[in-house]
């Protein structure tokens, strides 16, 4: 597999996004692309030891920063590096991309660049959590704000499809995120979509709460953009919080202290498993391409990883499967007015 990086996207590119692309290059022996101004990558790779690696270079001398808007992207950055990065997906000249800049301005390109699979009403974020068992699968998590039922539902044929055929995980318990596990709870488009899921021929369990997410009760979760979003982000700060506190506690006794050096290695692999560069970055689902959105503040560790998430989607072909369940599917909405939007948000 051949994977474009977009060089200039993240908080700490170039140094940072290429330490990522040698990992991924040294450690799993995947062929990268770093997109880019070619004199400042080729700057940074004289600094690096990257004999025998496949690393190769295409130039984009535009920049995307972190306060364009995605319509910039699209009108005036034709030439940026994200752009560029997604336009070698679509011509052929690579498998998938991954950037860490500007995550509005990823998910416009990669929806523009690539467009919606047949049938696809909405893209959607997906995002790998950390739960008992594991992790949970959190779609849409953040690029529909406001969504109808279609959209919804077909959430819930991406989820179980990407969770089986990227995650490997036999048969993913898909659930929609409610106030209640009761199906009097929730709103219209909750309501309306459960109806969806229900008739479907994925392994729907219905309505869940807040806290399956984390307790390993199901594969994948199913929500709208912005509620997607708030779970997402109180998840990273719930997980910073528990290390600051952890910290704080054993640092109060002698005893505390020494229990810590016992647990040493049981809180690293806490830590590791709460930790968002273990699973790299989120993928773009239901568009016609492989594409994966890193956080902005990742490490070298977390881009080699959104990039093993990126060759991992294009090995086993999750937009194929995508599309086989879209379809499968696509006559549940028969009688289902996707034109009426619900939950309205100013």
């Amino acid at each position: 597999m051949k994977i474009a990086v977009d060089a200039m996207g993240g908080d700490h590119a170039p140094g940072v996004v290429i330490d990522g692309a040698i990992l991924a290059a040294k450690e799993h022996g995947v062929e990268i692309v770093l997109v880019g101004d070619q004199a400042v990558i080729s700057t940074e790779l004289e600094k690096k030891n990257v004999n025998n690696l496949t690393i190769s270079i295409k130039h984009a001398p535009q920049i995307v920063s972190m306060s364009d808007t995605p319509s910039i992207v699209l009108r005036k950055k034709k030439d940026s590096s994200v752009r560029v990065a997604f336009d070698m997906v679509k011509n052929n000249e690579a498998d998938g991309v991954i950037s860490a800049g500007n995550s509005g301005a990823t998910m416009v390109a990669g929806i523009s660049v690539f467009k919606r699979l047949d049938g696809v009403e909405r893209p959607a974020i997906a995002a790998l959590l950390p739960n008992v068992n594991g992790y949970c699968l959190l779609l849409d998590a953040g690029a529909n704000v406001d969504c109808r039922v279609r959209a919804l539902a077909q959430f819930g044929f991406m989820g179980y499809a990407y969770s089986k055929y990227a995650l490997g995980v036999k048969s993913p318990r898909v659930a929609l995120l409610s106030n209640g596990s009761e199906e009097s709870k929730g709103t219209d488009l909750t309501r309306g979509t459960n109806e969806i899921l229900k008739k479907s021929n994925i392994n729907y369990i219905g309505y869940a709460e807040g806290r399956d997410v984390y307790n390993g009760s199901c594969d994948v979760m199913v929500c709208d953009g912005f509620v997607g979003n708030v779970v997402l982000k109180v998840s990273e700060g719930l997980a910073e919080a528990c290390v600051g506190m952890v910290k704080e506690e054993v640092k109060k006794t002698g005893v505390a202290m020494l229990g810590a050096l016992l647990m040493k290695k049981a809180l690293k692999k806490f830590k590791r498993r709460i930790d968002y560069a273990e699973t790299g970055g989120a993928p773009l689902l239901g568009v016609d391409g492989v594409g994966v959105i890193a956080h902005g503040g990742s490490s070298a560790k977390a881009i080699m990883n959104a990039i093993l998430v990126a060759e991992r989607n294009a090995k086993n072909c999750v937009k194929e499967h995508i599309a086989d369940e879209i379809n499968k599917n696509a006559y549940l909405f028969e009688n289902v007015n996707s034109k009426v939007s619900v939950t309205k948000r100013k």
